[in-house]
């Protein structure tokens, strides 16, 4: 190969390494023509181009586009699944670990999901998931059922499934955070004194004498003395 052809292989292989976050690593060595022609068909009806360049262009296009977590995949004869972005992890994953079962050497290393590293036993794990559509209907079921429920449902380190319960989550506090001053409007009101009521809507209150008060014994009649009664004897005059 040329230069000016390394050249180009490499610059394809940075634009890759930009443009996908999920790739799947695997050792290919021992397998004919024929089985990575029909591997390749078979990976690129659900999304990925399978991929066999030399670790020496390889590893340069890693270094070029920051891909520092596929440089340690690199050991021996490489292949790789790059998934488009409409692409199925699962079903990639699948194709890649019943090749490896049915051919008996091709060795899965290891990849990147969603941009973060994982390894040979996550990928069989991905691989052990139900197909994309099913995934999504038990994600939906899951979701709006108890947490417990999506606990118990994903056991694979799927980022892109994390992210959507964690955004659950969330809308559920929020919801909640929502909710609580609406009930708080919607309590009874508390029941107001009368005489508090009526202040409220501007009538006088006359608060009533405590009872002590009005069962308190008149006092004595004090004796009229002469003045009082001459007073009244002139009042009684003037008014004949």
């Amino acid at each position: 190969m040329q230069r000016s052809e390394k050249e180009k292989v490499v610059a394809e292989l940075v634009e890759q390494l930009r443009s996908t976050q999920t790739l799947i690593v695997a050792d290919y060595r021992g397998l004919s023509v024929t089985d990575i022609n029909k591997l390749r068909g078979e990976l690129l009806e659900h999304g990925a181009r399978f991929t066999v360049v030399k670790n020496t262009l390889t590893k340069r296009a890693a270094e070029e586009a920051g891909a520092d977590a596929l440089l340690a995949l690199l050991e021996g004869p490489t292949a790789i699944a790059f998934l488009e972005s409409d692409g199925d992890p699962v079903a990639v994953a699948k194709a890649l670990n019943a090749a490896a079962r049915e051919t008996r050497v091709l060795e899965i290393r290891g990849g990147i999901l969603d941009g973060e590293q994982i390894g040979e036993d996550d990928v069989r794990s991905l691989a052990t998931l139900p197909p994309a559509d099913v995934l999504r209907a038990q994600l939906v079921g899951a979701v709006s059922g108890p947490l417990t429920t999506v606990v118990g449902l994903f056991t694979a380190p799927l980022r892109d499934l994390v992210n959507v319960i964690d955004a659950r989550i969330k809308q559920l506090e929020e919801q909640g955070e929502t909710a609580a001053p609406q009930d708080e409007a919607e309590a009874p009101a508390e029941e107001v004194p009368q005489a508090s009521a009526e202040s409220a809507a501007g009538e006088e209150v006359t608060p009533e004498a405590p009872a002590a008060e009005a069962a308190a014994p008149e006092p004595a009649a004090e004796p009229e003395d002469e003045t009082t009664e001459d007073t009244a004897e002139e009042a009684t005059d003037g008014e004949g």
